[in-house]
């Protein structure tokens, strides 16, 4: 049985953006533009890159 789970990349800066979306893309692990992560594809993440979706671009990929 495989999971999927999600490589989230950031492609935008923080720079100028409100601090609770800053806040999200530190939870997140993200560094600044160029860094990517791989997180689980639950609720709590997928509300997470919602509230960002505009600075990050988001990939499904089996694990």
């Amino acid at each position: 049985m495989s999971s999927l789970k999600l490589q989230v990349q950031q492609t935008v800066s923080e720079i100028g953006r409100p601090h609770p979306q800053r806040r999200v893309l530190k939870g997140l692990g993200l560094r600044g533009p160029g860094s990517s992560v791989v997180v689980e594809n639950t609720p709590s993440f997928r509300g997470m890159i919602k509230k960002v979706i505009h600075l990050v671009k988001v990939e499904e990929k089996k694990a």
